[in-house]
């Protein structure tokens, strides 16, 4: 099995077996923290052949710099895979898109989206979480008075 797309972003559709990816992302900023994400996708396309053939369990979470998972009760989101391919076909691809809703980032760092196979990482998709500073609104005063 191999993953030919793994991207988080805006939004992901699977238009008769075409991955349509709209705002692909690997940062986020903001001002403070904690941070929530309103809402966001993980497009996945995977390469399946006939070796790949019977039932899966596929794994997802999102995990900071140590491990630790971003939402300890959710996390890892659990499912299964049945792969079975037609007769004659050596390959084919399939489409696999996760939304996600109120993500909360508690600190800025380096975060990992996860993705395993029977227990195995099938892929890692970064997502780096940087802190900007705040508008320093008493310079801009001066500035303008100046």
């Amino acid at each position: 099995m191999d993953t030919q797309v793994s991207v988080l972003c805006d939004y992901a559709a699977d238009y008769q077996g075409k991955l349509c990816v709209q705002g692909a992302f690997d940062t986020l900023f903001a001002r403070q923290f904690p941070v929530v994400h309103p809402i966001c996708s993980l497009a996945l396309r995977l390469c399946l052949e006939v070796e790949d053939s019977g039932d899966h369990k596929l794994g997802i979470s999102i995990v900071d710099e140590d491990g630790v998972a971003l939402d300890k009760e959710h996390m890892p989101i659990n499912g299964d895979l049945k792969v079975a391919l037609p007769e004659g076909t050596g390959f084919l691809t399939r489409n696999l898109i996760i939304n996600f809703q109120g993500l909360r980032f508690e600190k800025p760092g380096t975060y990992y989206v996860d993705v395993t196979l029977d227990g195995e990482l099938l892929s890692r998709t970064p997502l780096r979480l940087v802190q900007v500073p705040a508008e320093n609104q008493p310079a801009e005063q001066d500035a303008a008075q100046a």
